[in-house]
């Protein structure tokens, strides 16, 4: 197997895979787009909302917004606290308490306020409620680790294609991260979970044999 780099950019990576099959490039493809865990927001708890949006399309937005990941948090049924609440082990929280002085006052992500500056929102610009003058929202959310093949909220990448020539029997890969996580650490993780599934499925085979 052999990989060369066509060219890198914060949150797209393209590079050329040779000397492979198939059905290896469309597992490392498949496992990019449903298997990498990374943050989401998965909990909101609504304190005050007199918006025109109700609250469980206000939570469905804040879950659709990209985070960061920070890969120290476990996921949480692996995590030790075995609550549906979460700990601080797995879970990372925000606060938003926004008011409308003006006329009409847009809420961005930006006001959403991370406790861990290290998982915030990938972008500060995405909209995600207009209010009128008097309205108010306030609410605290929490992100969690999750897989994309749970929710498409936890798909940290917007675009994972490739193209086969079969002269050179080589496939071009195209990665685009949704900024949760570079695309570089997004291929390099992929590879790492298929090595992970490989040596239990080996492991798996032993322990036939033994019977």
């Amino acid at each position: 197997m052999d990989i060369k780099l066509l060219s890198k950019e914060s949150d797209a990576i393209r590079f050329v895979l040779s000397d492979t099959s198939p059905a290896f490039a469309n597992a490392l493809r498949r496992i990019m787009v449903s298997e990498i865990p990374v943050m989401a927001i998965d909990d909101v708890m609504i304190l005050e909302n007199n918006s025109v949006m109700y609250d469980e399309i206000l939570a469905h937005r804040l879950g659709l917004v990209p985070v960061t990941t920070d890969q120290t948090y476990n996921l949480p049924e692996d995590c030790t606290c075995k609550s549906d609440l979460g700990c601080e082990k797995c879970r990372a929280s925000f606060s938003m308490e926004v008011e409308a002085s003006d006329i009409v006052e847009v809420v961005y992500s930006s006001h959403l306020k991370p406790e861990n500056p290290d998982v915030h929102p990938v972008s500060d610009k995405i909209p995600i409620v207009k209010l009128a003058q008097g309205q108010k929202v306030k609410l605290e959310a929490y992100a969690r680790l999750g897989r994309g093949k749970a929710h498409a909220k936890w798909q940290p990448v917007s675009a994972a294609t490739y193209s086969y020539d079969p002269k050179t029997r080589a496939f071009t890969f195209l990665v685009e991260s949704t900024g949760t996580l570079s695309p570089e650490k997004l291929v390099s993780e992929a590879a790492r979970i298929i090595s992970a599934k490989a040596l239990s499925f080996e492991a798996g085979l032993g322990g036939i044999g033994e019977n």
